[in-house]
């Protein structure tokens, strides 16, 4: 038994926890930088509060708003203008594209470069040697894990699109707070879709090749909230308070398991469809987790039906369907019938929504062979790659 457990950030959680945020950031300074998304606490009731208590504090704020999936130009746009004010703090508030873009904003705001120089796969891939400022995450989402990770992803799409992250151990967050009233106005798509990817993630990180007893532990506990407080949050919205702390807790286990296990076929191929099609990040997991499952499943019984996963697999149907089965095939069938219920009653659409069709193929398994796909439990062929695709076109 060996295995590394990267750094990972102080933590803040629970109801009222935003009200620390003025003390925690005048242990960096009293001049911050909010990075905020497009359906962010601007209109929650709380952000009033929140301003005002900045105020009484002296903390000077300056804003920055991430209206899509954060591009490179962007980065460097939002860098260039405030790299000589003087930013003590950068305070990420949002999904997960406020926080990728807060994230990289902090690394760059006190470095001479472009983030195209550290991007992975697209630039000179520099070393990152920082100094980065320090980072505040606060999600106001619960699905990307961004707040637990070290990557910031950033998309540029047009003729050379891409998906690609700025990753380095520097850029993890100092400080996150986990307030689960921030989540009580998220629309039901976001719940729907950004549920799903911790979902997902949770589950990747599980049946990684990367997998350890530590994310083991930390995935199974995830599942075992989220199975249920997903699904109250999607029916009863802002009225679940349960199920926002649980759904809180859930993504922020998902974000500590992928970023220290990996991930799989799913993450592998949301690389390039998110590079090249409009289609929302957590949208691709929750379409296509039930049958990405079933065909790692498949490919393990027909390749290697001694693979590790197969068990892993049964534990994760029993979690999730609260269920006992004698043996793993009865197991295999119930996961993969239980993932394609949960797509059917969240409404998640088919690839074709996203102008998707079968002739794109090529290309998106082409490019689908990143690092999500190399820690994935088997090694699929591209026609199993393929049929994935196929299912949920």
């Amino acid at each position: 038994m060996q295995f590394t457990i990267a750094r990972l950030p102080h933590i803040e959680f629970g109801t009222g926890s935003l009200d620390k945020l003025p003390a925690i950031i005048k242990t960096f300074g009293n001049r911050v930088l909010f990075v905020t998304g497009k359906q962010s606490i601007h209109q929650s009731p709380l952000w009033k509060g929140l301003l005002e208590q900045l105020n009484v504090e002296s903390i000077e704020c300056l804003f920055a708003d991430i209206h899509h999936e954060p591009t490179p130009q962007l980065i460097d746009e939002i860098c260039v203008k405030h790299r000589d004010d003087k930013i003590e703090c950068v305070v990420g508030l949002g999904g997960g594209s406020a926080l990728d873009a807060a994230k990289a904003i902090a690394g760059l705001l006190k470095v001479n470069h472009s983030v195209m120089d550290f991007l992975e796969g697209v630039g000179p891939e520099l070393p990152y040697l920082g100094p980065a400022v320090p980072f505040i995450a606060i999600p106001t989402t619960a699905g990307t894990g961004s707040e637990a990770t070290k990557n910031a992803v950033l998309s540029q799409h047009g003729q050379h699109s891409f998906k690609k992250s700025f990753r380095d151990d520097k850029l993890v967050a100092k400080q996150v707070i986990l307030d689960p009233r921030l989540l009580a106005s998220c629309p039901k798509v976001l719940i729907a879709a950004n549920g799903m990817d911790a979902i997902t993630q949770l589950m990747e990180s599980y049946t990684s090749t990367n997998a350890n007893p530590f994310t083991d532990s930390l995935a199974r506990s995830g599942l075992l909230l989220a199975k249920d407080a997903l699904f109250e949050w999607y029916e009863n919205g802002s009225s679940a308070t349960r199920a926002h702390g649980e759904m809180a807790y859930a993504a922020w286990l998902s974000g500590i398991t992928l970023a220290q296990a990996g991930l799989g076929s799913v993450h592998g191929l949301a690389s390039p469809l998110g590079a090249f099609f409009p289609i929302p990040h957590g949208v691709v997991c929750g379409t296509l987790l039930a049958e990405a499952t079933a065909i790692n499943i498949q490919a393990m019984q027909q390749r290697e039906p001694n693979n590790p996963a197969l068990k892993k697999y049964a534990n994760l149907a029993e979690w999730l369907t609260g269920k006992q089965f004698a043996e793993l095939h009865d197991a295999h069938t119930a996961l993969i019938t239980r993932l394609r219920e949960w797509v059917e009653q969240l409404r998640l659409p088919h690839l074709s929504s996203y102008q998707i069709c079968e002739a794109d193929f090529t290309r998106i398994i082409d490019n689908a062979r990143g690092s999500s796909m190399k820690t994935n439990p088997v090694v699929l062929t591209d026609d199993e790659i393929r049929a994935i695709l196929s299912a949920r076109l």
